[in-house]
């Protein structure tokens, strides 16, 4: 018969790559369950009222037009539900196809079902692939996995959380228009359970059967795997544990798999008490704590509370005596396997020919070793049980109790047995590889020396007093002919010959007397050695490392073993060098990755490498957590070395008075700091003796580990001086897991928020807009000086930014800039929103700017009666303006400040890298140079679309100051109507509120009404920098206009001084072209030069 899993067995494939989907699908389960966003939690109050209403469960499908119509109704509501959908749709969708995979998953098991129904698979019935080995383990795994899918799903993502997060996903997402989508079903499948994984939540009614019912599964099939489950060990695991005490250890995969597929037949653990007897004598005698699926423990007392057939057959196992027997039989075991492990491990006791001659014996110590660790940690974990019911604390009190049980002596049991489990199958390994080596060599010596005590009976060799013996010389040779025909590929018939042959050497030494003879007794003591340790030899197989690896499996482990992290970490602490203890136990927390990768491995699968990683992720991450103690302890120490440096040592004078030295010496306080110093040198060495290891598909190198843990314990400590240093009196776009700057090794630490910033630099960036805000304070360009507005005293200058520097250093400061990058971004996108759903949506404004437009059509000529049509226009719009100057200011106020730090860092660079800025500079031009080349002609070189160079070269130019952020496009626009004449009534506007002055320029007429200059004219540059330069060209066109139409009417009423809106749109003009950086030219095209040139006289 064809093998059940070889690649043109289409049956066995189909439900390989079934069963290799279910594991990925946990994985991902898991790997999400991690990135929940809070918000979906609503647990908060400010959350609560927030998103309440754009935060729906699956009410909202009851009746979606009222949600819908609540939404469209309240504008601002709208502005959130884009800006949470824009936030979340990402990881949304992430989560919808996990859950779409799981229905899939289902969907696609029973339809391969039906096709073994329908036998689409030649020769090949339900039965039929029950009977093969593969096939009934492939079919019981996977109803079990489904299961599991289930429950972590309900465990790990709560069944509110799913359903907010689901209709979130429909309403921003293309899926409910899609025709094949399959929602509904993925909504019925997964609404809510009432399920709480809080402890002490009540269970709700039919729990989890009524959940596992949702999608049907064929009847038969489920009956036949709990079937197969109940009767047979479909994994062959009893071999590995030949004593019955350990057979429901062996059986423990099995009995996990047969809890969770019992579920989706309720009827067996309800009313079916014989059944329920028989599985609970052969799985559970002696246990009442499992693991089901990595890690993830159950109590039967408690999952089988409901169901009264399994929980009478469940009442003898957890009859108080058996409790008593079964704790006190493994606290027994616990004291005996202690020393004898510990005796097992002293340097140089294991070495070949012990572990060659005792096998059985380290095996059976293994076995033990690793049920007693199996059976007291899931016993007495605390996940187990729930402190909430009182049936459950009493059997925990006596586990406890009869046990003995001390949490120090059994991680120090597991330490030592994962050391013994690690030498034993390095050594087993070894001899493995040089098993053939050895037998050849072993057999050329033993052949060899049968020739020659043949040769001496030959009489041609000289060897004392031995006569020619012709017979004895034929028997040896013929001896050295057999051990030379020992084949070592027939290694059962190679064995009995060997046996034979020491047999026959005994024989010849006592029939021909040849004890006389010292030298002849030495040779045939010789071979009959070499022959031993063929047989020896022949015996090392492969199947003692697997029964090694099935006995040391620790999965159940992969959750609980946290319990035992502060044991560990205080270990280190004492003695650092038990970090080489503890590889071996991280190790042998590896062998936990078999159980969900051995399917995906057998089916080729392309999820092999993400659910690998992902696992080795999560122990890697455990390793560096246990690890994190030894940069602590480093970091407590230096702590203590700076405060004696501080405050206890004095410093030295270089003239000392010879009476004095010995209260300088302080020997007290100078011992501590070389012991604190020691100390510190000892944690180090003890990290850098794990070795480079391998966690799963990780390489772990503590070097690194040493640094990424030092780094953290930095960053740590420098963030929390930073978050309490920077606090004064006074929304979050990127989530941690998207951030470039956030490391799930080196996490910068989030603090509960003392305001509206996420961190000490949104404090720091909030407090300088506010002492330099354009409402209180003035900007003076040339001084580079922020003034008060009532008291004209210096608020703060551009010395401020150095002091930043100093302060955080440059990584701060351009952290800063990026910072008020995004916040520009923010307050250009309010004041395009305000511009398209406030002011264009006014139509009695709209109609002013119509008129306006048909008024001064065509802009290049001179507008009639200009001062009555601009003041008109001006004084029906002037309380539009509010809000659109208060956006416009602010970006203008961001966008000084950008400046200033640019100069800053470009200063700092210049001065402390004039290497790196020159190069900087340099290849900046060279590219830009390309880059216009290129444009001139396409034939020449341009950087390619996937090329990073432009957007790497960018991050560098901006830390070294070498940018302009009055160049940058923050946002990308659309065509606006009407955009040129509106921020032209609106800068005309503002001109009446402002007045010249010689010394200061540009200033507000009242402090009460205050428009700061530099930042309004900043402010309106970037927006219009935002649009297609045309916008610009019109805009500028109009405001030459206006000067040209005030001036003409000016001269012909024959008024001689120039109006003060003239200066101020003429004032535009120049700051216009001098911050651009573009030709006069710019401005002269649309206002005479006359006309300048009178302006520059009154200026």
């Amino acid at each position: 018969m064809v093998d059940f899993l070889a690649e043109n067995n289409l049956c066995g494939q189909a439900i390989l790559r079934i069963v290799s989907r279910g594991n990925a699908i946990i994985a991902e389960l898991l790997r999400l369950s991690d990135f929940i966003p809070a918000v979906f939690r609503l647990k908060d109050k400010s959350d609560q009222q927030k998103y309440g209403d754009i935060i729906c469960d699956f009410s909202y499908f009851k009746g979606p037009e009222y949600y819908e119509g609540k939404l469209e109704n309240k504008p601002e509501l709208q502005d959130l539900d884009e800006e949470f959908r824009e936030n979340h749709i990402e990881i949304l969708s992430r989560f919808y196809l996990a859950f779409e995979s799981v229905h899939k998953y289902i969907v696609d098991l029973n339809r391969y079902l039906d096709d073994l129904y329908e036998g689409v698979y030649i020769q090949q019935t339900l039965e039929t692939v029950l009977l093969n080995e593969d096939g009934k383990q492939l079919l019981c795994e996977s109803l079990y996995l489904y299961g599991v899918m289930l429950l972590v799903i309900d465990q790990k993502i709560e069944g509110e959380v799913r359903e907010r997060m689901l209709v979130s996903y429909y309403r921003y997402s293309a899926a409910r228009s899609s025709a094949d989508s399959n929602l509904d079903d993925i909504c019925k499948l997964l609404r809510s359970t009432g399920y709480s994984s809080q402890p002490g939540a009540k269970r709700p009614a039919n729990y989890p059967d009524s959940y596992f019912a949702r999608v049907p599964i064929s009847a038969p099939f489920i009956s036949m795997v709990i079937g197969r489950l109940r009767s047979d060990d479909i994994y062959n695991q009893v071999t590995a544990y030949p004593l019955p005490e350990h057979r429901s250890t062996a059986l423990a995969n099995q009995a996990a798999m047969l809890y969770v597929s019992l579920y989706f037949s309720p009827s067996i653990l309800h009313t079916q008490h014989a059944k329920m007897r028989e599985i609970v004598d052969k799985y559970f005698p002696d246990n009442w704590v499992i693991s089901i699926y990595m890690g993830i423990t159950v109590n039967l007392v408690e999952a089988w509370e409901p169901y009264k057939a399994a929980k009478a057959a469940l009442h003898y196992t957890l009859d108080s005596p058996n409790i008593k027997e079964q704790a006190s039989r493994y606290a027994a075991s616990l004291e005996s396997l202690k020393p004898q492990v510990q005796q097992l491990l002293k340097e140089g006791f294991l070495r070949e020919e012990i572990i060659l001659d005792n096998i059985p014996k380290l095996l059976n110590c293994l076995r033990d070793c690793n049920v007693a660790i199996r059976w007291l940690m899931l016993h007495s974990a605390e996940s187990a049980y729930d402190i909430n019911n009182k049936r459950l604390r009493q059997i925990k009190d006596q586990v406890l109790n009869d046990s003995k049980y001390n949490p120090k002596i059994l991680f120090q049991l597991l330490l030592d047995t994962a050391q013994f489990e690690f030498t034993l199958k390095e050594m087993f390994k070894q001899m493995l590889s040089e098993k053939q080596l050895k037998w050849e060599s072993y057999k050329k010596e033993g052949s060899e020396r049968m020739t020659e005590l043949a040769e001496v009976f030959s009489g041609v060799k000289p060897l004392t007093r031995v006569e020619k013996n012709e017979n004895l010389q034929a028997w040896f040779r013929e001896i050295s002919k057999q051990i030379e025909s020992l084949n070592y590929d027939d290694s059962t018939a190679a064995g009995r010959k060997t046996v034979q042959l020491i047999q026959a050497l005994v024989e010849v030494q006592e029939f021909h007397q040849l004890e006389s003879n010292l030298q002849i007794c030495q040779f045939l003591a010789d071979t009959r050695k070499f022959l031993h340790q063929m047989i020896r030899t022949i015996n090392i197989k492969e199947e003692v490392l697997i029964t090694m690896q099935i006995v040391g499996d620790l999965s159940y482990a992969w959750q609980i073993i946290d319990s035992f992290t502060t044991i560990m970490q205080e270990s280190i602490r004492v003695n650092p060098s038990m970090v080489t203890k503890l590889r071996a136990t991280f190790l042998k927390l590896v062998s936990a990755l078999d159980l969900p990768l051995l399917r995906i491995n057998q089916a080729n699968s392309d999820d092999l490498m993400s659910v690998s990683q992902f696992y080795s992720g999560e122990l890697v991450a455990y390793v560096r957590k246990v690890l994190q103690i030894i940069p602590e302890s480093m970091f407590t120490s230096l702590a203590k070395i700076i405060k004696l440096q501080i405050h206890d040592i004095m410093e030295v004078p270089t003239r000392l008075d010879k009476d004095k030295l010995k209260d300088y010496s302080q020997l007290g306080a100078r011992y501590e700091v070389a012991k604190l110093t020691h100390d510190i040198s000892i944690f180090t060495e003890g990290i850098l003796m794990m070795k480079t290891t391998l966690v799963g598909i990780i390489k772990v190198d503590p070097k690194q580990l040493l640094e990424d843990g030092i780094r953290k314990e930095l960053v740590k400590r420098v963030a929390y001086a930073l978050h309490k240093g920077l606090i004064f009196n006074p929304r979050s776009k990127i989530q941690d897991w998207q951030s470039v700057y956030q490391s799930t090794y080196i996490p910068i630490p989030t603090f509960p928020p003392v305001d509206e910033s996420a961190t000490f630099i949104g404090r720091l960036c909030r407090e300088i807009l506010k002492i330099t805000d354009p409402k209180v304070t003035c900007y003076i360009d040339q001084m580079n000086t922020w003034y008060d507005l009532k008291n004209h005293q210096e608020v703060t200058s551009n010395r401020l930014f150095s002091e930043i520097q100093n302060t955080l250093g440059t990584f701060g400061l351009n952290g800063l800039d990026r910072l008020l990058c995004f916040m520009i971004v923010r307050e250009l996108q309010n004041a395009l929103t305000m511009l398209q759903k406030t002011i264009l949506k006014d139509r009695a404004v709209v109609d002013i700017f119509k008129a306006m437009l048909g008024a001064v059509t065509p802009v290049q000529g001179i507008v009639a009666n200009a001062s009555k049509v601009y003041a008109s226009a001006v004084a029906k719009t002037q309380k539009t303006w509010g809000p659109y100057l208060e956006a416009i200011m602010k970006v203008g106020q961001m966008q000084i400040l950008r400046q200033q730090i640019a100069n800053e860092l470009s200063y700092s660079c210049k001065f402390d890298s004039k290497h790196l800025a020159a190069a900087l500079e340099n290849l900046n031009k060279s590219l830009l140079a390309d880059i216009e080349a290129h444009y001139q002609d396409p034939s020449l070189p341009y950087p390619k679309d996937d090329s990073t160079l432009l957007y790497d070269i960018t991050a560098y130019l901006e830390a070294a100051g070498i940018h302009n952020p009055l160049n940058k496009i923050y946002i990308t626009t659309k065509r606006l109507p009407y955009f040129p004449i509106t921020n032209f009534l609106f800068i005309i506007a503002q001109l009446t509120k402002l007045q010249f002055n010689k010394n200061q320029g540009m200033t507000c007429k009242k402090a009460t009404d205050p428009v700061d200059w530099p930042p309004l004219v900043l402010g309106l540059l970037t927006l219009l920098k935002q649009f297609h330069s045309r916008y610009t060209q019109q805009f500028l066109a109009l405001i030459g206009q206006f000067v040209r139409s005030i001036m003409e009417q000016c001269t012909s009423q024959k008024i001689p001084d120039m109006p003060s809106d003239v200066v101020g749109a003429l004032m535009f003009l120049e700051d216009y072209v001098k911050y651009t950086k573009l030709s006069r030219k710019v401005a002269e095209a649309h206002v005479p030069s006359f006309i300048f040139d009178e302006f520059r006289t009154v200026l």
